[in-house]
């Protein structure tokens, strides 16, 4: 058994409070008085123990991406990311061949079989493409985009182990309808993104099962006042989670403030929709064979299309606390909480209280991170 020892821990139902916190693999004990057999973890003064973050959205770092297709390469991804705190996350594809994308998959599904303990935990997969819609690419390969194929899938889920967790797709492209209501029986996340899909389209696409939207005011059709597009769906359906790239780059502070205004608490989730080059130095890097410059926090194709981002997620929360202005708690719950409940790991992840696995990540006054804890082991210390 292992304890923080009166430390500020944000507790599931009663916020940030001074306690004791004991632990094995899960989590024990949240009380006043100290476990006197357990071994003590210290921590600053400083220090507030919050659960692990989730990242739904994420291709790649420290060099790495999830469609390079080997395990060293999952592995580096994971073992990354649990320095800004991410116990947990969704290996991201994107539109590339068939031949390339089942590799990725494969790979991951292998991965999951080796119940690797270093490094955050592989959720599942986050199939980014290919059925999306051509003039919503994005930095994604115009050559792969794929009408939207359940035989594909089916395919793709098989060779992924059944780890396939969210779909983005374009619900405006012939056959979407038949495809969000195929996913929806396979308990699947239908995503929409890289659209150009208008408010009946998205409509449609919901009472389907669709339920989330795939890095918010990114490649999707804008909000206008005679067709509110993919953006004004996504604020008037409260049944639309929304995924936010908070680093001031893809989304500006007033977008990111008036998404929080419309939203329920619960329907917003950080993601990084990190590339390979996130953890180096600023130089020339890659994005699904297209070349990739990063200058100042900023991952651009030569055409200056932003291709993912470096946003680390302890960043992200802070941005949300000092630059949207949202409550340390609020933003914490986009990044922990609303993921889990997304991916249907809430019962196990995502926040903190007894039974839950201990799942943790420890920062101080600067958001920095000290300390990532997964099933009660140190991933990450600084």
């Amino acid at each position: 058994m292992k304890t923080f020892k009166n430390v500020t821990v944000y507790v599931e139902g009663e916020g940030l409070k001074k306690c004791n916190l004991s632990f094995d693999s899960k989590i024990q004990k949240i009380s006043r008085c100290a476990d006197k057999t357990a071994e003590v973890i210290e921590l600053p003064d400083d220090a507030v123990v919050l659960p692990g973050f989730i990242d739904q959205h994420i291709h790649g770092a420290g060099g790495s991406d999830g469609m390079d297709g080997t395990l060293q390469d999952v592995a580096t991804i994971a073992n990354t990311i649990a320095s800004e705190g991410t116990t947990s996350f969704l290996v991201t594809t994107m539109t590339q061949s068939p031949e390339n994308i089942t590799k990725a998959l494969q790979a991951v599904k292998e991965y999951k079989a080796a119940n690797h303990t270093d490094g955050a935990r592989v959720v599942g997969v986050h199939l980014e493409g290919p059925f999306i819609a051509a003039k919503h690419k994005g930095a994604q390969p115009l050559e792969y985009v794929k009408a939207p194929d359940i035989k594909a899938f089916d395919e793709y889920n098989a060779a992924s182990g059944n780890s396939i967790s969210i779909v983005t797709l374009a619900p405006e492209v012939e056959g979407a309808s038949e495809f969000v209501a195929h996913l929806t029986k396979q308990g699947v996340v239908s995503s929409i993104g890289h659209s150009g899909a208008k408010y009946p389209d998205v409509e449609k696409a919901v009472s389907l099962g669709a339920s989330n939207v795939t890095h918010t005011y990114n490649a999707q059709s804008p909000l206008h006042h005679r067709e509110i597009g993919v953006v004004g769906s996504a604020m008037l359906l409260d049944e639309l989670n929304c995924e936010l790239i908070c680093d001031t780059i893809h989304v500006s502070v007033p977008a990111m403030r008036l998404l929080v205004k419309n939203k329920p608490l619960d329907k917003i989730s950080l993601i990084t929709d990190a590339m390979r080059a996130k953890g180096l130095p600023d130089g020339e890097s890659e994005l699904g064979g297209q070349k990739v410059f990063v200058k100042d926090g900023e991952a651009r194709l030569a055409d200056g299309t932003l291709a993912g981002s470096v946003l680390r997620m302890n960043r992200a929360v802070q941005n949300m606390v000092e630059k949207v202005g949202v409550p340390l708690t609020q933003a914490v719950d986009y990044a922990t909480i609303n993921p889990a409940r997304m991916l249907k790991i809430d019962d196990v992840t995502g926040s903190i209280k007894v039974g839950k696995n201990a799942d943790f990540t420890v920062l101080n006054k600067n958001y920095d991170v000290l300390l990532t804890v997964r099933d009660g082991e140190i991933i990450y210390k600084a």
